[in-house]
């Protein structure tokens, strides 16, 4: 038998919005240079990610991984908290 690992991708993003049970939305910030004019441009991506444990709360850098299909728009499973929001209550 051959081992199956398979190579998934990774991201790191903000959580937005912590409304729903074990669901988390999650916005990745992408920074590019414009191919003409070199300016820095920002884009936004926003990822449904899954947190099994339900820890993370609003503005907390997390990181997420590429996974199966869990609903029709969760594709994504929180590894890791990397930094608290600092202001919470």
């Amino acid at each position: 038998m051959s081992d199956k690992t398979v190579e998934r991708r990774t991201a790191e993003g903000r959580v937005l919005k912590a409304n729903n049970l074990k669901t988390r939305v999650i916005a990745v910030e992408q920074r590019i240079a414009h191919p003409l004019y070199g300016r820095v441009i920002r884009r936004t991506a926003k990822f449904v990610a899954h947190d099994e444990k339900n820890e993370s709360n609003v503005g907390d850098l997390v990181r997420i991984e590429e996974c199966r299909p869990m609903s029709r728009t969760k594709r994504w499973r929180l590894i890791e908290i990397m930094e608290r929001n600092a202001d919470q209550d």
